[in-house]
């Protein structure tokens, strides 16, 4: 049943013109980037009163919600470690809205809830990470955040005594906490919101007990705006790694070592290496992911007498297969890589030997958590579309594994069939697409579809389990996920094929994954929906603009759109090595050709949109969701809503309390339900 729809708040035009490499771009709506603008807040007020109008007038919202409750309310475990006998780790009960840090001793120990036993709960606005834990367990790093920003405060946790320690940091941007092997203190690296130098790159060493004006600098790094200076050290915190990351085009490292507890002077080891480097600080070696010479990357031994890159020595040598993270664990090296569209975990020692598989629950996306050199255990989450998330414990000695928490969501797995299938894309490519959906024989063959992909930054799209994908299959929905080209599914290539200038590639394979599923009679005409966020939010953007007849509903969450000023806001210059920038002409053809704000034309018919993004994103920032929606609610003559759904606390990074999270997910499923004539 249509709703009706009201005309949404009058947006002013103003436009702005400016030549970029002797061409005229015009932005209509340049004075909503002003985000704290009296205006902007203004009209911000009239966007939310106009988008909560239409969706809470959605018929079934309040069965959509309690469906979704409960999916999403159930114990949940994460961010596990270690520590001799002791295990940290995050934990939310079922009814709570965050996550708390728990500690138990051994295996079967009582559960000590740290924070509330320290000094009251957190708030239900704050959210919790563990940062680091000393040597000897007795001492934990925590961070804070509000809303969804990347910014965090850093407090320290006294474990035995129950106490939160005067010695903090403020909010900012940690660039890594060492404690030191005696537990006097600790050294850190962070850029502090409104410091008077905010580009004094340092790390300092902090003593229990003083005030902050006391830190003393162990390293210096420089003033260089387009730097970061990342702190790594070894798990006994006799040494001490600096990465000075320089965030150029391509980027470029230099890395030196400390042994501080023997009072030495930083070393130079690694002097301006391109791309991916990240180094683990072993008690006699370093070892380190990186991609030089590699497009798929290896792991190298780097021998502190000799440094040069011709003495480096391959642990673990590139394949066909990217490697995307790793951890050691006693003598042993984890790697995560992706084998046939699904997560694969090897291990070798540390002289390069293979010593076999960590044997996965079936085929989805398996992620390998952090562990120590003297550790005995390693931790690693897993989920697939008909598994919910769980966390797996391998032991390094034996090779024995166990689920070690689950979480128990009422789903049941046999409901499900997954197909794996190939679509050609518009230049001939065969591109992977997996299809889920109810099992058992269809009453017909094609159905309401949601379409997702991602397709950029080398990220895969393996199996895992979404609370908003099960809802979609229980209502009768076939959910189609495509491996794009811009991801690694089949290595380093697989993102070149759509990096920088061949990013249209990417929206090629998307659109051509929907034009195959209406041919081959999988999706309703009129009833697909796409969806994604971050990356795959600039994707559907894109694919809106360019094929607005092939969708129905559109959902863009945190997205790039202004393809031409994206780089100008926030941290996004760090993403001109995968999209380029508009400052360069050859770039600027690519990016004027596909942006989605740009492409934008009066009186087309558009599909129905919900835009999602808050003030806290300092990744992909507001004003491209604030300009993309005032620009289509003036263009589109489908008589189909664009709604803006915004919050000053949201931000890139999904921390909101639990029962924030249960109703922005209704929302969203609302509207694909309601927009896709889904039976609710």
């Amino acid at each position: 049943m249509p709703l009706t729809l009201n005309l949404p708040p009058p947006t002013p035009v103003e436009p702005v013109t400016e030549i970029l490499h002797g061409v005229a771009i015009t932005d209509p709506y340049r004075w909503l980037e002003e985000q704290n603008s009296p205006r902007t807040r203004k009209w911000l007020e009239e966007q939310t009163a106009y988008t909560r109008a239409y969706l809470d007038a959605i018929p079934g919202r309040a069965q959509i919600r309690k469906r979704v409750e409960e999916l999403c309310a159930v114990e949940s475990v994460s961010e596990p470690w270690k520590v001799g006998n002791r295990y940290f780790y995050l934990k939310r009960m079922a009814s709570k809205p965050q996550p708390v840090i728990v500690m138990r001793e051994g295996e079967s120990g009582e559960e000590n809830d740290l924070l509330c036993s320290a000094r009251g709960s957190v708030g239900t606005t704050t959210a919790v990470s563990i940062l680091r834990i000393s040597r000897d367990g007795r001492l934990l790093a925590y961070c804070t955040r509000e809303g969804g920003e990347d910014s965090c405060a850093v407090s320290i946790l006294d474990v035995d005594g129950r106490a939160i320690l005067p010695d903090s940091l403020p909010p900012g941007f940690l660039r890594g906490l060492v404690f030191a092997s005696d537990s006097r203190g600790f050294y850190y690296s962070h850029e502090i919101i409104g410091a008077s130098r905010p580009f004094h790159h340092s790390v300092f060493w902090h003593a229990f007990g003083t005030a902050s004006q006391e830190d003393t600098e162990v390293f210096f790094g420089g003033e260089d705006p387009i730097m970061q200076l990342v702190l790594y050290g070894s798990f006994d915190g006799k040494r001490l790694g600096y990465l000075k990351h320089y965030r150029t085009d391509p980027k470029r490292n230099d890395f030196f070592v400390h042994d501080v507890a023997a009072g030495g002077s930083p070393q130079a080891l690694v002097d301006q290496i391109e791309g991916l480097f990240i180094p683990f600080l072993l008690e006699n070696k370093v070892i380190a992911l990186t991609d030089w010479q590699a497009p798929n990357c290896r792991v190298v031994a780097i021998d502190v007498d000799h440094p040069q890159r011709e003495h480096w020595q391959d642990i673990v040598p590139q394949s066909n297969s990217r490697i995307h993270n790793i951890t050691v664990a006693g003598d042993l090296v984890f790697i995560s890589t992706v084998e046939s569209i699904a997560a694969r975990i090897d291990v070798f020692d540390l002289k390069g030997t293979r010593c076999g598989t960590v044997p996965l629950p079936s085929k989805g996306t398996a992620y390998l958590f952090q562990s120590r050199p003297d550790t005995d255990t390693v931790f690693y989450r897993f989920s697939s579309f008909d598994h919910p998330p769980a966390i797996l414990r391998y032991r390094v000695v034996g090779g024995k594994q166990e689920v070690w928490e689950a979480s128990n969501v009422p789903f049941d797995p046999a409901s499900i069939k997954v197909e794996q299938v190939r679509y050609t894309s518009q230049d001939g490519t065969q591109v992977p697409m997996f299809l889920v959906c109810q099992n058992g024989p269809r009453a017909s063959r094609s159905l309401p579809t949601f379409l997702t992909g991602y397709g950029g930054f080398g990220i895969n799209i393996t199996p895992q389990f979404a609370a908003y994908a099960t809802y979609l299959l229980e209502r009768g929905c076939l959910l189609a996920i495509s491996n794009l080209r811009g991801g690694s599914e089949f290595g380093e290539d697989w993102h070149i094929a759509a990096k920088r200038h061949k990013r249209q590639v990417a929206i090629d394979d998307f659109i051509a994954a929907a034009e195959w599923l209406l041919a081959e009679r999988h999706a309703s005409p009129g009833r697909i929906a796409i969806g994604g966020g971050s990356n795959a939010g600039l994707l559907v953007g894109a694919a809106l603009t360019q094929r607005p007849d092939l969708f129905r509903a559109v959902v863009c969450l945190g997205p790039l759109l202004d393809m031409l000023r994206y780089q100008k806001f926030d941290q996004a210059n760090l993403w001109a090595e995968e999209y380029g920038s508009a400052e360069n002409v050859e770039d600027f053809n690519v990016l004027q050709a596909y942006s989605p704000y740009h492409q934008v034309r009066d009186g087309i018919a558009y599909p129905a949109i919900m835009f999602i993004s808050g003030d806290a994103d300092t990744r992909c920032n507001p004003m491209h969701t604030r300009k993309m929606a005032a620009r289509l609610q003036a263009a589109t003559s489908s008589g189909h809503p664009v709604l803006l759904d915004y919050h000053r606390t949201w931000g890139h990074m999904p921390v909101q309390p639990l029962p924030k999270r249960i109703e922005a997910l209704t929302d969203r499923l609302a509207f694909i339900c309601h927009e896709l004539d889904l039976n609710v």
